[in-house]
Protein backbone atom coordinates (compact mmCIF):
# COMPACT_ATOMS: atom_id res chain seq x y z
CA UNK A 1 0.00 0.00 0.00
CA UNK A 2 1.04 3.34 -0.54
CA UNK A 3 0.15 7.02 1.43
CA UNK A 4 1.08 10.24 -0.50
CA UNK A 5 0.72 13.37 1.46
CA UNK A 6 -0.22 16.66 -0.22
CA UNK A 7 -0.06 19.05 2.76
CA UNK A 8 -3.34 19.83 5.19
CA UNK A 9 -4.91 16.48 6.09
CA UNK A 10 -4.84 15.77 1.94
CA UNK A 11 -3.62 12.32 1.22
CA UNK A 12 -3.95 9.46 -1.34
CA UNK A 13 -3.84 5.86 -0.23
CA UNK A 14 -3.44 3.51 -3.11
CA UNK A 15 -3.27 -0.58 -3.50
CA UNK A 16 -4.03 -2.40 -5.90
CA UNK A 17 -7.72 -1.92 -5.87
CA UNK A 18 -8.76 1.24 -4.96
CA UNK A 19 -7.13 4.55 -4.81
CA UNK A 20 -8.60 6.70 -1.64
CA UNK A 21 -8.47 10.12 -1.36
CA UNK A 22 -8.99 12.00 2.22
CA UNK A 23 -9.47 16.24 2.21
CA UNK A 24 -9.17 16.93 -2.15
CA UNK A 25 -8.91 20.66 -0.61
CA UNK A 26 -7.48 23.88 -2.04
CA UNK A 27 -3.53 24.83 -1.32
CA UNK A 28 -4.04 28.20 0.32
CA UNK A 29 -1.39 30.35 0.36
CA UNK A 30 -1.93 33.18 -1.94
CA UNK A 31 1.26 32.49 -4.48
CA UNK A 32 0.28 29.58 -4.62
CA UNK A 33 -3.80 28.81 -4.83
CA UNK A 34 -4.69 25.22 -6.58
CA UNK A 35 -5.90 21.96 -5.66
CA UNK A 36 -3.94 20.05 -3.62
CA UNK A 37 -4.53 16.45 -5.51
CA UNK A 38 -2.91 17.25 -8.81
CA UNK A 39 -5.63 16.99 -11.46
CA UNK A 40 -3.84 13.85 -13.48
CA UNK A 41 -5.21 11.94 -10.28
CA UNK A 42 -8.41 12.53 -10.11
CA UNK A 43 -10.62 10.00 -12.62
CA UNK A 44 -8.62 7.23 -11.29
CA UNK A 45 -9.40 7.84 -7.21
CA UNK A 46 -12.08 5.27 -6.48
CA UNK A 47 -13.20 6.57 -2.71
CA UNK A 48 -13.53 10.40 -1.29
CA UNK A 49 -13.19 11.00 2.35
CA UNK A 50 -14.17 14.56 3.71
CA UNK A 51 -13.30 15.11 6.74
CA UNK A 52 -15.27 18.59 7.29
CA UNK A 53 -16.27 21.54 5.09
CA UNK A 54 -13.02 23.93 5.21
CA UNK A 55 -11.72 25.23 2.55
CA UNK A 56 -8.16 23.38 2.83
CA UNK A 57 -10.33 20.11 2.79
CA UNK A 58 -13.89 20.11 0.93
CA UNK A 59 -12.44 23.15 -1.75
CA UNK A 60 -12.05 20.87 -4.72
CA UNK A 61 -14.54 17.76 -3.36
CA UNK A 62 -17.29 18.58 -6.21
CA UNK A 63 -14.88 18.38 -8.83
CA UNK A 64 -13.26 15.04 -7.80
CA UNK A 65 -16.11 13.54 -7.89
CA UNK A 66 -17.42 14.22 -11.02
CA UNK A 67 -14.25 13.60 -12.57
CA UNK A 68 -13.85 9.93 -10.69
CA UNK A 69 -17.57 9.29 -10.27
CA UNK A 70 -15.91 8.28 -6.38
CA UNK A 71 -18.70 7.54 -3.54
CA UNK A 72 -18.20 10.64 -1.43
CA UNK A 73 -17.83 9.54 2.40
CA UNK A 74 -18.68 12.34 4.95
CA UNK A 75 -19.89 13.19 8.68
CA UNK A 76 -23.34 13.45 9.30
CA UNK A 77 -23.17 17.33 9.55
CA UNK A 78 -21.75 18.27 6.38
CA UNK A 79 -24.90 17.35 4.45
CA UNK A 80 -28.61 17.83 4.39
CA UNK A 81 -31.61 16.58 3.02
CA UNK A 82 -34.05 19.11 0.63
CA UNK A 83 -36.87 17.28 -1.76
CA UNK A 84 -35.23 14.07 -1.41
CA UNK A 85 -31.90 14.75 -2.39
CA UNK A 86 -28.76 14.82 0.14
CA UNK A 87 -27.20 17.97 -0.77
CA UNK A 88 -23.44 18.88 0.60
CA UNK A 89 -22.50 22.52 1.77
CA UNK A 90 -20.83 24.47 -1.47
CA UNK A 91 -17.58 23.69 -1.57
CA UNK A 92 -16.68 27.10 -2.60
CA UNK A 93 -20.01 28.71 -1.14
CA UNK A 94 -19.69 31.44 1.48
CA UNK A 95 -20.67 30.29 4.75
CA UNK A 96 -23.92 28.03 4.75
CA UNK A 97 -25.51 29.87 1.85
CA UNK A 98 -25.13 27.13 -0.54
CA UNK A 99 -26.06 23.54 -0.72
CA UNK A 100 -25.60 21.17 -4.01
CA UNK A 101 -25.98 17.53 -4.54
CA UNK A 102 -23.58 15.23 -4.98
CA UNK A 103 -24.78 11.54 -7.04
CA UNK A 104 -23.36 9.09 -4.40
CA UNK A 105 -23.05 10.43 -0.65
CA UNK A 106 -22.43 8.08 2.29
CA UNK A 107 -23.17 10.54 5.92
CA UNK A 108 -21.69 9.11 9.12
CA UNK A 109 -22.31 9.40 12.47
CA UNK A 110 -19.50 8.29 15.20
CA UNK A 111 -19.59 4.63 14.91
CA UNK A 112 -21.38 4.45 12.31
CA UNK A 113 -19.70 1.30 9.66
CA UNK A 114 -19.98 0.77 5.92
CA UNK A 115 -18.10 -1.58 3.53
CA UNK A 116 -18.17 0.44 0.12
CA UNK A 117 -16.24 -2.65 -2.80
CA UNK A 118 -12.96 -3.48 -0.44
CA UNK A 119 -12.83 -0.95 1.60
CA UNK A 120 -14.11 -0.72 5.28
CA UNK A 121 -15.27 2.72 7.07
CA UNK A 122 -15.34 3.83 10.85
CA UNK A 123 -16.57 6.83 11.92
CA UNK A 124 -14.88 7.99 14.62
CA UNK A 125 -15.05 11.20 16.86
CA UNK A 126 -13.16 14.22 15.65
CA UNK A 127 -13.85 17.69 17.46
CA UNK A 128 -12.73 20.86 15.73
CA UNK A 129 -11.77 23.71 18.20
CA UNK A 130 -11.70 27.27 17.22
CA UNK A 131 -9.73 29.59 14.45
CA UNK A 132 -8.25 32.70 15.07
CA UNK A 133 -7.62 34.94 11.75
CA UNK A 134 -5.93 38.14 11.47
CA UNK A 135 -6.89 40.53 9.36
CA UNK A 136 -4.79 43.93 9.40
CA UNK A 137 -4.50 44.91 12.93
CA UNK A 138 -7.75 42.86 14.29
CA UNK A 139 -7.89 39.61 15.10
CA UNK A 140 -11.57 37.63 14.11
CA UNK A 141 -11.77 34.38 16.26
CA UNK A 142 -14.18 31.99 14.69
CA UNK A 143 -15.84 28.87 16.78
CA UNK A 144 -17.49 25.74 15.61
CA UNK A 145 -21.08 25.24 16.52
CA UNK A 146 -24.72 24.89 15.66
CA UNK A 147 -25.10 27.09 12.09
CA UNK A 148 -21.44 27.45 11.74
CA UNK A 149 -19.25 26.78 8.44
CA UNK A 150 -16.09 26.48 10.73
CA UNK A 151 -15.25 22.86 11.23
CA UNK A 152 -18.92 21.52 9.55
CA UNK A 153 -19.03 18.08 9.79
CA UNK A 154 -15.91 16.94 11.38
CA UNK A 155 -15.32 13.74 11.89
CA UNK A 156 -12.37 11.30 11.83
CA UNK A 157 -12.46 7.48 9.72
CA UNK A 158 -10.98 4.37 10.44
CA UNK A 159 -10.37 2.98 7.22
CA UNK A 160 -9.55 -0.55 6.54
CA UNK A 161 -8.45 -2.53 3.29
CA UNK A 162 -5.80 -5.59 2.19
CA UNK A 163 -5.51 -6.22 6.24
CA UNK A 164 -4.45 -2.80 6.99
CA UNK A 165 -6.55 -0.35 9.15
CA UNK A 166 -5.19 3.62 8.47
CA UNK A 167 -7.35 6.27 10.68
CA UNK A 168 -7.28 10.03 9.68
CA UNK A 169 -8.58 12.15 12.68
CA UNK A 170 -9.22 15.11 10.26
CA UNK A 171 -8.80 18.74 12.14
CA UNK A 172 -9.63 17.45 16.14
CA UNK A 173 -8.78 18.56 19.87
CA UNK A 174 -7.51 15.34 21.83
CA UNK A 175 -10.22 12.87 22.26
CA UNK A 176 -10.33 10.24 25.15
CA UNK A 177 -12.47 8.57 23.10
CA UNK A 178 -9.48 7.49 20.80
CA UNK A 179 -8.01 4.84 23.49
CA UNK A 180 -6.75 1.22 21.87
CA UNK A 181 -7.96 2.09 18.22
CA UNK A 182 -4.18 0.22 17.39
CA UNK A 183 -4.63 1.13 13.58
CA UNK A 184 -1.42 0.17 11.55
CA UNK A 185 -1.15 3.81 10.45
CA UNK A 186 -2.60 7.25 12.14
CA UNK A 187 -2.69 10.56 10.63
CA UNK A 188 -2.86 13.10 13.33
CA UNK A 189 -2.97 16.94 13.21
CA UNK A 190 0.44 18.54 15.20
CA UNK A 191 -0.32 22.09 14.81
CA UNK A 192 -2.47 23.54 17.25
CA UNK A 193 -0.13 25.86 18.87
CA UNK A 194 -0.83 30.10 20.07
CA UNK A 195 -4.01 30.61 19.46
CA UNK A 196 -5.15 28.54 16.38
CA UNK A 197 -6.57 25.92 18.84
CA UNK A 198 -8.66 24.42 16.17
CA UNK A 199 -6.25 20.91 16.37
CA UNK A 200 -4.28 19.47 18.83
CA UNK A 201 -0.50 20.59 19.15
CA UNK A 202 2.82 18.53 19.75
CA UNK A 203 1.91 17.71 23.10
CA UNK A 204 -2.00 16.70 22.85
CA UNK A 205 -0.95 14.55 19.83
CA UNK A 206 2.06 12.62 21.91
CA UNK A 207 -1.01 11.84 24.37
CA UNK A 208 -2.81 11.03 21.87
CA UNK A 209 -0.62 8.45 19.76
CA UNK A 210 -0.35 7.08 23.50
CA UNK A 211 -4.15 6.45 23.48
CA UNK A 212 -4.10 5.04 19.98
CA UNK A 213 -1.32 2.95 20.15
CA UNK A 214 -0.34 2.60 16.32
CA UNK A 215 2.19 1.22 14.50
CA UNK A 216 3.33 4.05 12.67
CA UNK A 217 2.22 7.67 13.04
CA UNK A 218 2.34 10.80 10.20
CA UNK A 219 1.67 14.04 11.86
CA UNK A 220 -0.26 16.60 9.38
CA UNK A 221 -1.44 20.04 9.53
CA UNK A 222 1.09 21.98 10.61
CA UNK A 223 3.75 24.35 9.16
CA UNK A 224 0.79 25.44 6.23
CA UNK A 225 0.24 28.39 4.94
CA UNK A 226 -3.36 30.75 4.90
CA UNK A 227 -3.16 33.06 2.53
CA UNK A 228 -0.53 35.37 3.26
CA UNK A 229 0.46 34.24 6.94
CA UNK A 230 3.19 31.80 5.42
CA UNK A 231 2.99 29.57 8.42
CA UNK A 232 -0.36 29.79 10.50
CA UNK A 233 -0.21 26.09 11.90
CA UNK A 234 3.83 25.97 13.75
CA UNK A 235 4.61 22.87 15.28
CA UNK A 236 8.13 21.03 15.86
CA UNK A 237 7.79 18.03 13.83
CA UNK A 238 11.23 16.68 14.73
CA UNK A 239 10.69 17.03 18.60
CA UNK A 240 7.39 15.08 17.74
CA UNK A 241 9.23 12.20 15.84
CA UNK A 242 11.65 11.73 18.46
CA UNK A 243 8.98 11.58 21.26
CA UNK A 244 7.23 9.03 19.35
CA UNK A 245 9.77 6.79 18.07
CA UNK A 246 10.78 6.84 22.36
CA UNK A 247 7.39 4.97 22.27
CA UNK A 248 8.48 2.27 20.23
CA UNK A 249 6.00 3.53 17.38
CA UNK A 250 7.55 4.51 13.28
CA UNK A 251 6.79 7.87 12.58
CA UNK A 252 7.31 9.57 9.16
CA UNK A 253 7.51 13.20 8.56
CA UNK A 254 6.24 13.83 4.92
CA UNK A 255 6.49 16.67 2.52
CA UNK A 256 3.95 17.75 -0.24
CA UNK A 257 4.26 14.82 -2.46
CA UNK A 258 6.56 12.51 -0.35
CA UNK A 259 5.18 8.83 -0.91
CA UNK A 260 5.64 6.31 1.76
CA UNK A 261 4.70 1.93 1.24
CA UNK A 262 3.33 0.32 4.03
Amino acid sequence: MKIKHYLYNTFLIENDNSKIAIDPGQNLWIFKLGSLIPKSEWESITHLIITHGDPDHHWQSDRVAEASKAPIICGKELTKIENGKTLLVDPRGKELTSWIPFEDVHPMEVGDVITLGNLKIEAVKSVHGPIVIPILWFKKRKYPGPGERTGLGSMGFKMTTNEKTIINLGDSLLQKEWEGLKPDVLMLPIGGAGENIWTMDVIDALEAVKLISPKKVIPCHYNVSFFWIRNINPADDQLFKREVEKMGIECSIMHYGDEIEV
